[in-house]
């Protein structure tokens, strides 16, 4: 399959090295350095799944962890298949043999769809009411059927080929995510001689700057700080770089957990290495600089293939060298979607750019799109298209939230931003409590518990200088040591945004179906049943709706429906409260959990009936 979005230049990606894989059966060709989603992307592939209840087609909407909608079954050989992997996440390799999940007979044409059709009657805890009677049906009928239909892929029957074991470490300072608030809280850190650990999910280090291309950091690229950063880290011997590995649990006593995946990028590991690694650290001190979430805009069907956040775009583009489409629109209620338009027009795209907000309450980032088409004051009432996106509906709305007339922008694919959420899954996971901000619309880290300190986006800084000196701050305070220092960083970071839960339209919001939750198909007006039917507790409406229980746990919907919930009840968001964050962040494998305790290594703990 030839690669027709793969951009002629640009990308991080290794253009000498070029690999193939399959998904459902067709070659996907692509490059080292290459995610399955980039590559999917880059061969035109736009389509990956179903979603769970309603069976309607699905695309990939992020480029990283927080991904809801493209869930893979990978099959590394015999013994070696896994269910339910984010291709975001998953390296491109050769020889991997991908197949997408929940449908039948095939992705294109899935039977489930009919689910879709008969969605009035599927609404939120619809299951509560319908499987009541008759009572004896529940044994024999109700309930095989609705196992049979739960979950997304299929567990392995097979005992699993690959071999995981399990690694204490102590250090001075953890530094979990390698942004520029985490590189620079680790080389703050370890300018002394304290011990220092810094681990980030991704196979490349640098977070945002890898996709940075016209900022930079004390006169030189912001790319090539961090890699100079990433340098002087490995030159210290008193620091360990963990790329490739997830924190994913914050216990007592600055327990953290973190797994590293060590051969599934590797097309032919070597037998002496296990395939994960689970890393059971005792830090003296955490610097937590796990980054921000952004949040899509709620709108009818706004979960067609091709609607993508807008930063995801701009990594595709710009780290990937990948376009999603060749016709783009962009549809944002504040400022950071501007860059990536702007990254899309200078990579010689059609651009035309959509902001909800009046022309006059556009910041300096209007200066950024100059030659871009720019739709000030509009909408986005609906999509166009099935398997694949066509086009945005979008119409002039005012002050009152009046909608005017209806107009289509065609697409291939549509870039949304509506604003961005600190990630404070593990800050909540160590007990910390939370704080709102009014002015960025999302809960931060409040009071600490444990010996831990927050740094950059996940404490809801957004300025690239600012996150730069929050970090550097963060790491020298956690290694005992004192002092302060500035970054200057260029062009200043465009930030800033208009919080709108759901887009003004003008359908009857009744027949509206606007989605929050992807994976689970919970929708604006799941949250409104659930409060019409008595729910007023955030966790009581999270268990009614489904919302935020996907494997993604509700990172791109959980503010939303906050935001929704927070409406209906007349309260404002603090008294709403938030669901409790759970480790792990993300999906572990059971092999990294039980490690080498199994077959003839298997001991089980024996306590004492007093224990």
């Amino acid at each position: 399959m030839v690669q027709s979005h793969r951009l002629p230049k640009g990308g991080r990606v290794d253009r000498t090295r070029p690999l193939s894989f399959t998904f459902n059966g067709r070659t996907v060709e692509g490059y080292a350095g290459d995610t399955v989603a980039s590559a999917l992307l880059a061969n035109g592939i736009t389509l990956v799944g179903r979603s769970f209840k309603y069976h309607r087609p699905r695309g990939i909407l992020t480029h990283g962890a927080d991904e809801p909608n493209a869930l893979l079954s990978v099959d590394r050989g015999t013994g070696r298949v896994d269910p339910n992997n984010r291709a975001t996440v998953v390296e491109a390799t050769p020889g991997l043999k991908l197949a997408s999940q929940n449908h039948w007979p095939s992705l294109e044409h899935d039977i489930g769809a009919v689910n879709d059709l008969v969605s009035p009657v599927l609404v939120a805890g619809f299951y509560y009411k319908t499987f009541m009677w008759p009572r004896s049906f529940w044994d024999k009928v109700y309930e095989p059927r609705i196992r049979a239909a739960a979950g997304l892929g299929v567990a392995p029957d097979l005992p699993d080929a690959d071999r995981y074991v399990h690694r204490n470490a102590h250090c001075d300072v953890l530094v979990v995510g390698a942004g520029p608030a985490g590189l620079a809280a680790a080389l703050a850190a370890s300018e002394g001689d304290a011990r220092v650990i810094l681990a980030d999910e991704q196979a490349e280090m640098g977070g945002s700057l890898l996709h940075e291309t016209t900022a930079t950091i004390d006169g030189i690229s912001a790319a090539e700080w961090g890699a100079q950063a990433l340098a002087a880290l490995a030159s210290r011997p008193n620091v360990t770089l963990l790329p490739r590995t997830t924190t994913f649990g914050y216990y007592n006593h600055n327990h953290v957990v973190l797994t590293e995946r060590v051969t599934d990028h590797l097309a032919q590991p070597d037998a002496k290495l296990p395939r994960e690694r689970l890393w059971q650290v005792r830090a003296k001190q955490v610097v937590i600089a796990t980054g921000a979430h952004e949040r899509p805009l709620t709108f009818a069907d706004n979960d067609r293939p091709g609607i993508m956040l807008a930063e995801s775009v701009r990594v595709f583009l710009n780290r990937y060298g990948v376009a999603p489409g060749r016709r783009i629109v962009f549809a944002t209620n504040g400022a950071s979607a501007y860059r990536a338009a702007a990254d899309a027009k200078a990579a010689g795209l059609d651009v035309t750019l959509v902001d909800t907000r009046p022309e006059a309450a556009i910041g300096p980032e209007r200066a950024l799109v100059a030659g871009i088409p720019l739709l000030a004051g509009h909408t986005v009432v609906g999509s166009t298209g099935g398997k694949a996106l066509t086009g945005l509906i979008v119409a002039p709305v005012d002050s009152a939230g009046k909608v005017g007339a209806r107009r289509t922008l065609p697409c291939e694919c549509a870039g949304v931003s509506g604003g961005w959420t600190p990630s404070m899954h593990l800050f909540s996971q160590s007990r910390g409590k939370l704080a709102f901000r009014d002015e960025i619309d999302a809960f931060v880290p409040g009071t600490s518990v444990q010996a831990e300190r927050s740094a950059g986006a996940c404490k809801g800084t957004y300025d690239l200088a600012e996150i730069l000196a929050e970090g550097w701050a963060a790491g020298r305070a956690a290694s005992g040591a004192t002092g302060t220092r500035t970054f200057a960083a260029t062009p200043a970071t465009a930030t800033g945004f208009k919080p709108a839960r759901v887009l003004p339209t003008d359908a009857d919001p009744k027949k509206v179906r606007a989605f929050l939750d992807f994976q689970n198909d919970v929708t604006a007006k799941d949250i409104g049943l659930a409060v019409r039917e008595g729910f007023q507790s955030v966790e009581h409406v999270k268990r009614y709706t489904t919302n935020g229980m996907a494997t993604d746990q509700g990172k791109t919907s959980n503010m939303a429906a906050l935001g929704i919930l927070s409406e209906l009840l007349g309260k404002p968001i603090p008294q709403v409260g938030t669901t409790t964050f759970r480790p792990p962040y993300t999906p572990v494998t059971f092999g990294a959990i039980i490690g080498s305790a199994r077959g003839e290594l298997f001991d089980p703990i024996r306590k004492a009936p007093l224990h």
